[in-house]
């Protein structure tokens, strides 16, 4: 980890309330080059907020968020779509655009920002489907390829321009152990090759643990623990062991988001048989 010179990354004070719900608290933190942060934490804690953010796809309720050293929170679209070309995207379902072949997909950042020929950008689509092992899949359409091999193409896509930052949403979510390895391994390979910096959300402990060289652990919009993986595999916080370790009884209620926990603080529970009642009357 290189954590000389600038950040790459800054949060300070970030807030981002939704009416009186406080979504992300006053966070601050911030990313150097070369580094893998993982962010994680359970269903509705404020990860998936915090990504959309940091890339300006969200303005905070207060705060900065300044990426390659330029305050993004102030930036109208065409400003930030020009800091964007700087970054590869990873989305939670691989987003890949139905109706484009596979290469197709893999060529459009290349096609919307720059002015490379059709047989540069040829040879590009081939390096990078060679990289996640997709080579001759060009052709097909995402409907005629598995949920892994998506990803694989959404990662060669986000990595087309050749960015020097990249961000993935749950990168190896619906993928099995070894998908999951393959993914992981890109990754790594990535950052310590070409010296790209990483910023992953996930909630798959072997994941994390297996890429990240630093972690932010939020819950209920704050930042609960940070540190190197060994720093929080050995945290003595209940509610980082519990997460870790997938433990049902612990601080953190059972099947609960922070959303759902939140919302069943403030409503009355409705009796079930009244409940059943009206059900069994609709669909009389």
């Amino acid at each position: 980890m290189n954590s000389n010179g600038e950040p790459i990354i800054e949060v300070v004070d970030l807030v981002r309330r939704f009416g009186d719900r406080t979504v992300i608290n006053d966070i601050s933190f911030s990313i150097h080059r070369g580094e893998t942060l993982v962010i994680m934490g359970g269903s509705g804690c404020g990860k998936s907020t915090l990504l959309r953010h940091i890339i300006g796809s969200m303005k905070p309720t207060s705060g900065s968020v300044k990426v390659f050293g330029e305050e993004i929170t102030m930036m109208n679209e065409r400003e930030i779509a020009r800091v964007r070309r700087r970054f590869g995207m990873l989305f939670q379902s691989g987003a890949l655009l139905a109706s484009l072949t596979v290469g197709e997909n893999v060529a459009l950042p290349l096609l919307q920002h720059t002015d490379r020929s059709p047989d540069e950008i040829e040879d590009i689509v081939e390096t990078k489907l060679q990289m996640v092992g997709l080579s001759g899949f060009e052709n097909l359409k995402p409907a005629e390829i598995s949920g892994g091999m998506k990803k694989r193409v959404g990662l060669a896509r986000a990595l087309a321009l050749d960015p020097e930052l990249l961000f993935s949403d749950e990168p190896t979510s619906g993928l099995d152990p070894i998908m999951t390895a393959v993914v992981d391994q890109l990754t790594l390979k990535l950052t310590h090759g070409s010296h790209m910096t990483a910023v992953v959300v996930t909630h798959d402990m072997t994941s994390a643990f297996r890429i990240a060289t630093r972690m932010i652990m939020l819950g209920h919009g704050d930042i609960i623990a940070q540190g190197t993986p060994d720093e929080i595999r050995t945290s003595s916080n209940p509610e980082v062991q519990q997460f870790i370790n997938g433990e049902a009884d612990g601080p953190i209620p059972l099947n609960l988001s922070q959303d759902e926990h939140e919302h069943h603080r403030h409503v009355k529970p409705r009796p079930f048989l009244a409940a059943r009642s009206r059900f069994h009357h609709k669909t009389q």
